[in-house]
This record gives C-alpha cells, structure tokens and sequence, in this order.
C-alpha cells in the first residue's frame, strides 16, 4: 500500500487538539495502518503542545474501544484511526478518522464476474423454492450447504455496490461507472452499526435487500467478501483498488465454510456442557444474547457456563473441561478461527440448529450484531 495514498486527516486532528488544548491524547489505529504511528505521532507532537501515547495492542474495528484504559491513563481525548463511529457511546471525546485511500482502479477486469453473476441472480429470480415441508432430510441438509440457492425470493436482480471504510468516498464515482457499462446499480443503506451507504462490516450486512441480486466489493482481503456472501447468499465480486486485481468469492470456498460449519454442529449435537463467550469490548458484548443460550441448554438438559473474556483465544479456553463452546462474542471468531481450538467453537444459530430450535431447512444464517 502506497501510504502517501491514504489520508490522516491530520490537520484537522491537530486542529481539534488545539482547540481543546489536549495534553495528552491517544491514537488507536488498525495493524495494517500501524506501520506509519510513529510518523503520525511525531507530527502531532511537533504541531500542538499534547503528547501521544499508542494504544499498541490489536485493534479489530470500532467495536474495540480502549476509551476507558485511557482514561485511567489521563489521555484526553482519542483518535480511532482506519473505522467509522458505531452505535457505541465512546464516553470522551473521540474522533474517527476512516483513512480513506485515493487509489482509483479500473473497472474493466471486475466486468465478466459481474457479467456472470448478473445471469446467476437472475436464473434465481425466475426460478421458485420447492416449499420445506417437501424436502427429506438429506435434501433439507444439502440446502443448509448451498452457498446461493437460498430460501428468500428475490425482488429483482440489481448490482449491490458496496466497500470497506477506506474506500467508501469512490461508490458514487463507480456506481456511474458501472450504470454507463449497463448495470441496474444500488448503494444499500445498512442499520445503525454502519454509518455510510454501501458501509459493510464483519458482523453486520444490514443493506441488503431482495432487490440486490449479486454484489461488487470494492476493498482488499476476503474478512469482508466471506461474511457477505454467507450473510445473503449471492455471488459476489471483488476489485481491489490498491491493486486493481479483480477476483469472486467462489462458490467452492463458501461452501467449504459451511461443510465445516455443519461438522461442528454435527460434532456437538451429543455434547453436555457449554461454555458461553461473552465478549467485554464495547461493541461485542451481547449479555442478553448469552442469557438466552444459558435458558435454551437448559430447557434441554444441558449445562452453560458464562465466561466473560476481552481477547479470546485457544489459550484462554481450551483448558475448560466443557465439551464445546458457543460464541456470543466477534461472530467471526467461530467462522475465521474455529481450527485454532481443540474443541468445537459453535455460533448461536448453530446451537439452535444443534438442539433442534431452527431447521437446516431455513438455510444459513449468518450471526450478526445489530
């Protein structure tokens, strides 16, 4: 990544700091960006009368806040560098700074995935959903695995146009772009966790519709790409501006995610005691969420234990003497790290399923934190 390509917004950092005549503040920033911190702090120590302290450990989005160490620190004020204010009350002044990046790739190699997944997403307009009641047991599994037949009808079968934080400013430029090439193109408005149109985040996809038959992502790596398609089951293409490499999520890899997300239900539907992960970051903590898995294992024998964790990992939980774990906190701890553990590390839609709460039938559902 060419860094002098991304855009700190550090005048009006300085000038925030300035003006509140902050003396000690602190940068939260992302692992791909921590690379120019030292540079950033000496910037901002060289033009305003504050000192700057690194908040050094991982930082995974805006659900991960460092607001209330810092403040028995005595730092002032933060700037989250690389994300987007959630729904979350930070509790002190606090400025998001997305870094967005000015690279500009061209359109033209994402066009035949596009292409494709236009003739996809309409083939499944026009087609019906055989009713569940229909299906055997073996077939209702087989739809359970099917990464883009899914059980919701579509409404039409226009180009979903979405991206990650960095890159979000260029979705209008390319919806243009893309309308001039002959697609039908929306920018889907998610819920209150997303802040921008076309915003996507690792635990939440809320823009999407029945009217969005297939996808383009403008952004790097496949955190993102993976939790869209398993979240709506359309295909989906990628273009990567720092690059301008286009690629798809293929089929064969999400469905490799599922086959091994239905092993792990398989593989606890005999287990007895469960310890349920309660995350402690700000924007991960579902408490009433976890409650509620505690009620449903015991509703059927079985035993949960609540464990509150703020990094969760094989070494913070594998010596439990339970046979699995459900997951309340990230929702893609389970998906990404579950071959880390040594024991089954489920989501709380694969317990249900487990348990017989919700049908394999109903298809996928991707855990998500509103």
């Amino acid at each position: 990544m060419d860094m002098d390509l991304h855009n700190f917004e550090l005048d009006e950092l300085i000038e925030r700091i300035k003006q509140g005549d902050h003396r000690l503040i602190a940068l939260q920033i992302p692992e791909g960006l921590k690379i120019q911190a030292l540079d950033l702090m000496d910037e901002i120590e060289t033009e305003t009368a504050s000192k700057v302290v690194l908040a050094a450990d991982p930082c995974y989005g805006a659900c991960d806040l460092v607001h209330d160490k810092m403040r028995m620190m005595g730092v002032e004020m933060v700037a989250h560098m690389g994300h987007s204010q959630m729904n979350i009350d930070s509790g002190m002044p606090t400025q998001f700074i997305p870094v967005t990046y000015s690279g500009d790739p061209e359109l033209e190699p994402v066009l035949p995935f596009l292409h494709a997944h236009r003739e996809i997403a309409q083939g499944r307009l026009d087609s019906t959903v055989t009713d569940e009641n229909e299906l055997s047991e073996e077939e209702a599994q087989e739809r359970f695995l099917d990464a883009v037949g899914r059980l919701a009808p579509l409404a039409d079968a226009k180009l979903g146009l979405v991206g990650s934080i960095q890159h979000l400013h260029m979705l209008e430029q390319f919806k243009t772009r893309l309308e001039e090439a002959g697609f039908r193109v929306t920018i889907p408005i998610g819920g209150d966790r997303l802040t921008l149109p076309g915003q996507v985040l690792g635990c939440n996809y809320s823009g999407d519709d029945p009217t969005v038959g297939h996808y383009l992502f403008l952004g790097s790596g496949d955190f993102h790409p993976i939790g869209l398609v398993l979240h709506t089951g359309k295909p989906l293409a990628m273009l990567d501006p720092y690059t301008g490499d286009a690629s798809e999520m293929s089929r064969s890899r999400i469905e490799g995610i599922l086959r091994q997300r239905f092993g792990m239900i398989m593989a606890v539907q005999e287990s007895k005691s469960f310890g349920i992960l309660i995350g402690e970051k700000p924007g991960q903590m579902r408490r009433s969420l976890a409650l509620r898995m505690k009620r449903m294992l015991e509703k059927h024998g079985k035993k949960g234990y609540l464990l509150a964790l703020e990094h969760i990992g094989p070494e913070l939980i594998d010596f439990y003497p339970v046979d699995a774990f459900v997951n309340t906190a990230c929702p893609r701890i389970a998906i990404d790290d579950a071959v880390k553990y040594a024991k089954p590390l489920i989501t709380p839609f694969e317990l249900e399923v487990s348990l017989g709460e919700k049908k394999w039938e109903n298809g996928y559902q991707f855990d998500e934190i509103p």
